[in-house]
């Protein structure tokens, strides 16, 4: 039978202090996402004067933990076990959770890759509070620190503010590469605690046979992207973009028409509902613009907008717009590089 709870709010929300970062991992090794909250994390602990705390699950934390440290934590907990060396749903909620318990952080933010996600859910549920997810901005009040949690809605045509005043922690999660990762300092001073892990057995529902290793490359830490919209008209304008990017020593990005036609597979697709990207040059070659691409890509250091259209949209948050086919244009760039770089990649 299924048993329903009330989500009380605590009664003194002052006995909630600091701010606490779930460290995702992966193969032994910190995420890049799991950095990039470091780094959010730290500058919300220094806006409020608390401390920034850090938690990492799996096999062999200690160096993570360090890591972490040097990155921004100022506490960081590591729970270790050979059967925590890849993600388990139940096992990593109830030991977040009973950190959570333990250290009744202010603010818990989650990176919202796939076992972030599911991890944040779990653990909203069992600390009863509420949880924004997909934030593009994170950030606190100093004067009460009241979480700020903003997220595009109503098919990102609009950017909404959710606070959680009465329920802690306030919690939130944002999609890797939404921010910037933070400079590590060797000099820090932190504190790191890790604790050996006995599971039960009712923890350890799922049997993990094998792991097959995702081939596709991850883009969201690409310094050059070039991205195919509608534009292309046919999944042969990819071979261009492909060629570019390769000859630029990039990655190849496009819009969700694209990845939903099937032309390449979903790890490609920039927008809120793809991979979040901020490379130091963007080329956005037959794409309009819409909302929701540009969300995914506006960080961007330098873009060049390549369409027919001079008034497309995307041609207003570019840097550079050449206006022409990219059938023709794309072709001449090529030729260029290749004419300065003698076709070597690695010099372009």
């Amino acid at each position: 039978m299924t048993e329903i709870k009330r989500a009380d709010p605590p009664q003194d929300v002052s006995e909630y202090k600091g701010i606490m970062v779930y460290l995702d991992s992966f193969d032994g090794a910190l995420t890049r996402a799991a950095l990039e909250m470091i780094g959010v994390g730290r500058k919300m602990a220094d806006k409020i004067n608390e401390t920034l705390i850090g938690a990492v699950i799996g096999e062999n934390t200690k160096g993570m933990a360090q890591e972490a440290g040097m990155y921004g934590c100022d506490e960081v907990y590591g729970f270790d076990s050979k059967e925590l060396a890849m993600y388990r749903s139940k096992p990593f909620s109830d030991i977040l959770a009973n950190l959570v318990f333990e250290k009744k952080p202010n603010i818990l933010v989650v990176p919202g890759s796939k076992n972030g996600r599911d991890l944040a859910a779990r653990i909203a549920v069992k600390v009863r509070s509420g949880l924004t997810a997909d934030c593009m901005e994170i950030d606190v009040e100093p004067e009460n620190r009241i979480l700020i949690a903003r997220r595009p809605d109503y098919g990102d045509s609009t950017m909404s503010e959710i606070r959680c005043e009465k329920h802690r922690p306030q919690m939130a999660t944002s999609r890797p590469g939404t921010f910037e990762t933070p400079v590590p300092d060797s000099k820090r001073k932190f504190q790191v605690d890790v604790r050996e892990v006995k599971l039960e057995k009712n923890q350890l529902k799922e049997n993990i046979l094998s792991f097959n290793r995702k081939t596709e490359e991850d883009i969201t830490g690409s310094k050059v992207i070039v991205s195919g919209g509608l534009g292309m008209g046919k999944p042969e304008g990819l071979d261009l973009i492909r060629k570019l990017s390769n000859l630029l020593g990039g990655s190849v990005g496009v819009t969700r028409p694209i990845a939903d036609l099937g032309w390449i597979s979903r790890d490609h697709q920039v927008g809120q509902t793809g991979q979040i990207v901020r490379p130091n040059l963007y080329i956005a070659a037959g794409i309009s613009g819409k909302p929701q691409h540009i969300v995914g890509m506006m960080d961007s250091k330098v873009v060049v907008s390549i369409n027919k259209d001079p008034d497309a949209e995307m041609n207003q948050f570019a840097d550079y717009i050449i206006v022409g086919d990219l059938y023709e244009v794309i072709p001449k760039l090529i030729e260029s590089i290749e004419r300065v770089t003698g076709a070597n990649p690695s010099a372009a």
